[in-house]
C-alpha cells in the first residue's frame, strides 16, 4: 500500500488530501480487497482504484462523528464507524496505520461545519452486491484452500462478528417496529392512542407504513443468512489449516524418529565391531580403570571367565608340597618383643570379639545373600572412596573336622598354594613367632582387572572356651594388611588389596553314648568367617559385588572341603 498527497481534485478552498491504498473488508464472497482511500474536507471516500477517480467514488463517510478505533489484536487493522456503518480497513504495516489515524483524528476534529445529518454512507445495498456476486467461481472466492493464511482467516473471524452484531440489531429494530406496529392497531381498535416508546426518528421510514416492507426484511435476511454462511465456511477452512499444520508435523515427527532409528542401528553396528575388534586386539581402553569403556556386564563377564579358568587349573597341578616353600627361621625374641605385636593383639582382641557377636548385636544393615545348608552368608553394603568394602560375615558347620585343624590349614603357608586358587605366588617375608608371620601374595591377574598384591600379617591363637570349660579350647586366625619398606605398595604392575580377616573355629564333640572311643564322626566344626576387603585400584561397584556373591560361598566350601579331605584318615587334632 502507498500513500501520499495529490492536489488533482483540490477545490476551490485549496484544500489537501491525503489518499493511499489500503485493504477494505467488501462482502462475504472476496474478502478483503485493496482499494484507493481519500480523506478530503471531513469526507473518507474510496475508489476501486485510483484510475477510477473519475467515474464517482464507490462510498463516502462523514469524519465529524465518527469513531475510529484500532483492532485489539490486528496491529495493522483499524475500524471506521458512523453509527451503524463501519468500515473495516487494514494497512501494510504498523507505520502506515499509525499515518492514517494521527489523520483521521486531525481532520475529525478540525471539520466541524458537518453535522450529524450529513453523515452518509454512498453504498450498494448488501443484498444487491451479494446478488452481483452470486456469478463468482470458486476459483475466485477468498476461501479458495490455501489462499489465506490462518491469521488472516483469524482476522475475518472478527469481521463477521461485528458484521453480525449490526445486522442482529437492524433485524432486532425490524422487529421491534413490528410489534408497535402490531400494539397500535391493537389500541385504536380499543379507542385508544399508544404512544411509541421510541421516537419516530429512531424508527425507518419503512415502518411508518400500515406494514413493514417485505423487501428490507427479504434483504436483511439474505445478508444475515450469508454471514453466518460465510462464518461457518471460514471455521472449516480454519480447522483445515490446523489439520495441515498438525500433518506436517506429525510428518516431520516420523521423519524425526526415522532418522533416530537409523542413528541407533548404525550405532549398533559400531558397537558391535567395535566389540568384534576388543575380543581379537584387546586394547588399553578395556583395562581397569575409571575410564574403562567396558560395560559392567562385560566386565563381570572377562572376571568370571577368568575365575573358571582358575579353578580348571587347579584340579590339573599340584603345586610345592612340603617344605618346598621357604620360611625364615623364627627369630630369638618372643612375638611379644615384636613392633607388630600391639597391633597384633589389639586386633586379633577386637576381630574375635566382633566374630563373636550376633547378627543382631553386629550393627544394621545385614543382608543374607546366600544360603546353603547350614552356611549363611551375611553382607553390608560399604564404599571407601567410591571402592567397594562389603563387610562379609559367613557362618558355617562342617562335620568330621576340629576347629585347630581348620585354622591350622588356613595359616600354615605349605598349604596355602593347594586351596587358594588365585595364587600366583607367596613369599614368608618375616616370621615373627611360630604363630605370626608376615606374607606377600601375588594374585593372578583376571582380565580386565590388574593384578593384585597383599602384604598382611597373619597370626593364630588358641583361646579358651568361656561356655564350655571342659570342652575344647576356640581357635582363630587374624590376618591383617601391614607395610613393607622393601615392598611398597602400587609400585610396577600391581596394585595393593588391603585386608582384615577373621576365622573362628570352635569345636563341638558329641560323645557316643556307647562310651566308644570319640571319632570323626562325633565331632563338628562351626566356623565363623569375617572379612573387610578393599581391592584398591578401580572396578564397577556392580562387578565387585557380583565377585564377592560368587566367590565367597565357593571359597569357604572349597576349603573346607579342602581340610576335611586332607585330615579324613589323621587322628584328630584338638
Amino acid at each position: 500500500m502507498a500513500d501520499g498527497h495529490s492536489s488533482e481534485d483540490s477545490d476551490a478552498e485549496n484544500q489537501t488530501e491525503f489518499a493511499g491504498i489500503l485493504s477494505k473488508w467488501t462482502n462475504y464472497i472476496h474478502g478483503w480487497q485493496d482499494r484507493y482511500i481519500v480523506l478530503k474536507s471531513g469526507t473518507l471516500s474510496y475508489y476501486r482504484s485510483e484510475h477510477e477517480r473519475g467515474y464517482g467514488c464507490r462510498g463516502a463517510l462523514s469524519l465529524t462523528k465518527a469513531v475510529i478505533k484500532p483492532h485489539e489484536f490486528d496491529e495493522c487493522r483499524f475500524d471506521v464507524a458512523v453509527n451503524d456503518c463501519v468500515w473495516y480497513l487494514r494497512a501494510d504495516s504498523v507505520e502506515i496505520k499509525q499515518g492514517w489515524l494521527e489523520a483521521l483524528e486531525s481532520c475529525r476534529v478540525e471539520s466541524g461545519y458537518a453535522t450529524g445529518s450529513e453523515t452518509s454512507l454512498k453504498r450498494h445495498d448488501s443484498s444487491v452486491s451479494l446478488q452481483s456476486n452470486n456469478h463468482s467461481t470458486a476459483s475466485g472466492s477468498s476461501f479458495k484452500k490455501g489462499s489465506r493464511t490462518l491469521r488472516e482467516k483469524l482476522a475475518e473471524i472478527d469481521t463477521y462478528r461485528d458484521i453480525l452484531s449490526q445486522q442482529i440489531d437492524t433485524l432486532q429494530k425490524y422487529f421491534d417496529s413490528c410489534v408497535e406496529l402490531d400494539l397500535g392497531k391493537e389500541s385504536q381498535s380499543k379507542g385508544k392512542t399508544l404512544q411509541p416508546e421510541l421516537p419516530n426518528e429512531s424508527i425507518p421510514v419503512c415502518f411508518h407504513t400500515e406494514s413493514p416492507p417485505a423487501v428490507d426484511f427479504k434483504g436483511e435476511s439474505i445478508t444475515f443468512k450469508t454471514t453466518t454462511a460465510a462464518v461457518i465456511d471460514t471455521l472449516s477452512h480454519c480447522s483445515e489449516l490446523v489439520v495441515q499444520r498438525e500433518e506436517s508435523w506429525r510428518k516431520r515427527l516420523d521423519r524425526e524418529k526415522e532418522r533416530r532409528k537409523h542413528c541407533e542401528v548404525l550405532a549398533q553396528k559400531y558397537f558391535e565391531q567395535l566389540q568384534k575388534s576388543r575380543t581379537v586386539h584387546p586394547g588399553p581402553d578395556l583395562e581397569e580403570g575409571p575410564h574403562s569403556v567396558l560395560a559392567d556386564d562385560e566386565f563381570y563377564d572377562a572376571v568370571e571367565s577368568g575365575l573358571d579358568k582358575m579353578e580348571e587349573e587347579q584340579e590339573l597341578r599340584e603345586k610345592l608340597k612340603t617344605g618346598q616353600i621357604p620360611i625364615t627361621p623364627p627369630p630369638t625374641s618372643p612375638a611379644i618383643q615384636h613392633r607388630l605385636w600391639p597391633e597384633v593383639d589389639r586386633l586379633v582382641k577386637q576381630q574375635v570379639a566382633m566374630a563373636r557377636m550376633g547378627i543382631g548385636e553386629c550393627g544394621t544393615g545385614w543382608q543374607l545373600f546366600a544360603e546353603d545348608g547350614e552356611m549363611k552368608m551375611y553382607r553390608r553394603e560399604e564404599e571407601v572412596d567410591g571402592m567397594v568394602v562389603d563387610p562379609l560375615k559367613a557362618v558355617h558347620v562342617v562335620k568330621g573336622i576340629t576347629g585347630h585343624e581348620v585354622c591350622d590349614y588356613f595359616f600354615n603357608p605349605k598349604y596355602r598354594y593347594d586351596w587358594e586358587t588365585t595364587l600366583e605366588h607367596m613369599t614368608v617375608l618375616e616370621t615373627i613367632s611360630d604363630d605370626t608371620l608376615v606374607f606377600l601374595q601375588t594374585h593372578k591377574r583376571i582380565w580386565p582387572a590388574s593384578q593384585r598384591d597383599v602384604v598382611f600379617w597373619s597370626h593364630m591363637r588358641k583361646l579358651p572356651n568361656d561356655q564350655d570349660r571342659d570342652g575344647p579350647d576356640i581357635w582363630t586366625v587374624v590376618n591383617n594388611s601391614t607395610e613393607s619398606p622393601e615392598h611398597p605398595a602400587n609400585v610396577g604392575k600391581c596394585v595393593r588389596i588391603y585386608l582384615t580377616v577373621c576365622l573362628l573355629c570352635q569345636t563341638r564333640v558329641h560323645p557316643p553314648k556307647d562310651g566308644a572311643p570319640i571319632t570323626r564322626n562325633n565331632v563338628s566344626c562351626k566356623i565363623t568367617y569375617c572379612s573387610v576387603v578393599n581391592p584398591g585400584g578401580w572396578a564397577p561397584a556392580s562387578v565387585l559385588r557380583a565377585v564377592y556373591k560368587r566367590e565367597y560361598p565357593k571359597f569357604l566350601k572349597r576349603f573346607t572341603s579342602y581340610v576335611i579331605n586332607q585330615t579324613k584318615n589323621k587322628p584328630l587334632m584338638f
